[in-house]
């Protein structure tokens, strides 16, 4: 494990043996990262009140932020999940299985349910709820189509694909694959 492992109210981020986290990622307090999960290069994990969960195989792309509410809302991020690069995660549930775009931004209550897509750039406002099944796109984030088995195959391969690379990063090998 590498990354910035930071203390606070009485909580020290816990990370799985076989997660990737990044040399310059900063996890703060109540963290918890799980089985084959990846956080890359200049994420920032701030668990300074309820706390942060991250399901085993799950990515958080490079430069993503994730924080909680003071209010008492967690992050939690489920299982099979990826984040896109400078994503925003605010208080609120990504279910297994789903996919939040690039430089989207997930707000307070709001919930992305299982096999579920948000799309890059786009705004979940607080409270709103993403069906399993749908992408929702724009800002303010509305529904824009139902997803395909295509979509489906592509989230799983992006997953299996960044489980790989990790691996391939805690183990050094980072020369170019075959």
């Amino acid at each position: 494990m590498s990354g910035l492992i930071v203390p606070f109210g009485g909580f020290t981020p816990r990370v799985d043996r076989s997660a990737f986290v990044a040399p310059n990622v900063t996890l703060v307090g109540d963290v918890e990262i799980g089985a084959n999960v990846s956080i890359w290069f200049g994420c920032i994990l701030r668990g300074d009140g309820p706390g942060i969960r991250i399901g085993e195989n799950s990515n958080l792309q490079d430069g993503t932020v994730v924080h909680i509410a003071k209010r008492g809302i967690m992050t939690i991020v489920g299982r099979n999940v990826s984040v896109g690069h400078m994503a925003l995660l605010h208080a609120c549930e990504v279910q297994d299985g789903a996919f939040v775009g690039m430089h989207a931004s997930v707000l307070d209550g709001a919930v992305v349910e299982s096999r579920a897509m948000v799309a890059a750039g786009a705004l979940v406002t607080p409270g709103k709820i993403v069906r399993s099944g749908e992408l929702w796109a724009g800002n303010p984030a509305k529904k824009m189509r139902d997803l395909t088995p295509k979509d489906y195959e592509t989230f799983e391969d992006v997953v299996d694909g960044y489980v790989k690379l990790s691996r391939r990063y805690r183990t050094g090998e980072r020369q170019a694959a075959e």
